[in-house]
């Protein structure tokens, strides 16, 4: 099956992502080059797979899912895949793998360019005897990890709140701007209301001229005065509404500023943990350079004790446990995964 077309990506940190809707079973440790390889995986409920879905092969250290080596399309499952889960298998061609060593993993990406799920790290090579485990500071791995998750349910806490603070300043947007419809109204009626003053002085002007030409036009005086009296009671009312209003859209002013600072405080807390989480990242970095120099040491020193006792009896290879060599990921997916 050849790729006919780059599948769609975004620019969104892989912080932002959902790795829990998809998940990758019965993976390898090791895939041997030059073969074809087939990645199984489940899609849980809270999924819903369209046309545009793939799965992807990224190098470990990925940011964004516009970094993949290969991908395939992602099959869609039946119709009764519907709030249940399925398992799903895609088959990688031999000639679109990588030709390195490097550590890589599988990533299901939907037609929005978000990562739904991810596997434990891999290598292209055939497994030899010397991929045996070392022991690593396994209890400061996991007070690390630890500092990550909660940095991550604090981060996740802080985006709700900003998500509910501007969900509560656009509701104050909309009401802001109907109080402004509501005092352009009364613009209009204030407006309206001096025109009809204007009108009534003119009908004074007339009413007197009217005396003036016939004293006898009672009905017709009393019939303007009933006009001016409800003319000003008109305005009376008017003007207490425009008075009402303009409380009412200062007390939104000010409920607009006490919620924008707010918003500000809750930026900058969150601006602070994203800092936690940089330094948490840099400490987890430094830990994998720390297991590849022991990685190293271990190697030359087996070297130098292979060549000292090459007469002796062969040394029983210590049982397979804490993290597989080279792979930070190795103890966390045998704890996840049991009998891999």
């Amino acid at each position: 099956m050849e790729i006919s077309e780059e599948p769609p990506t975004s620019a969104v940190f892989i912080d932002n992502c959902h790795f829990s809707q998809v998940i990758f079973i019965n993976m390898e440790k090791f895939y041997v080059p030059g073969g074809d390889i087939t990645c199984y995986y489940t899609l849980t409920e809270n999924i819903i797979p369209r046309g545009k879905d793939w799965v992807g092969i990224f190098r470990v250290g990925w940011k964004t899912t516009r970094e993949y080596y290969t991908f395939m399309w992602a099959p869609l499952p039946g119709d009764s895949h519907r709030d249940t889960t399925v398992q799903q298998q895609i088959q990688f061609k031999a000639c679109y793998l990588p030709q390195d060593d490097e550590y890589y993993q599988f990533c299901y990406v939907d037609q929005d360019g978000m990562v739904r799920g991810a596997s434990v790290p891999f290598q292209f090579r055939v497994e030899t005897e010397d991929d045996i485990l070392v022991v690593t500071p396994q209890g400061q791995l996991e007070e690390v990890e630890l500092q990550n998750q909660n940095l991550q349910k604090e981060n996740e806490k802080l985006k709700a709140n900003c998500a509910s603070l501007q969900k509560q300043n656009s509701h104050l947007q909309q009401e802001l701007k109907r109080a402004q419809e509501l005092q352009n109204t009364l613009e209009a009626l204030r407006s309206n209301t001096e025109k009809l003053e204007l009108e009534l002085d003119f009908l004074r002007k007339k009413n007197i001229h009217l005396k003036r030409l016939d004293d006898g036009r009672g009905a017709e005086l009393h019939q303007l005065k009933e006009q001016v009296q409800s003319v000003t009671s008109d305005k009376e009312r008017l003007e207490t509404r425009l008075k009402t209003a303009l409380a009412h859209l200062d007390q939104l002013q000010q409920h607009n500023e006490s919620l924008r600072k707010e918003l500000e405080e809750q930026k900058r807390l969150f601006q602070i943990l994203q800092g936690k989480m940089e330094e948490a990242d840099e400490e987890n970095q430094q830990l994998r350079e720390n297991n590849g120099k022991l990685l190293r040491h271990l190697s030359q020193a087996r070297e130098a004790s292979s060549s000292s006792v090459a007469s002796q009896a062969p040394v029983q290879a210590p049982e397979v446990g804490g993290l597989l060599f080279g792979n930070p990921y190795c103890g966390f997916y045998k704890e996840m995964v049991p009998g891999q």
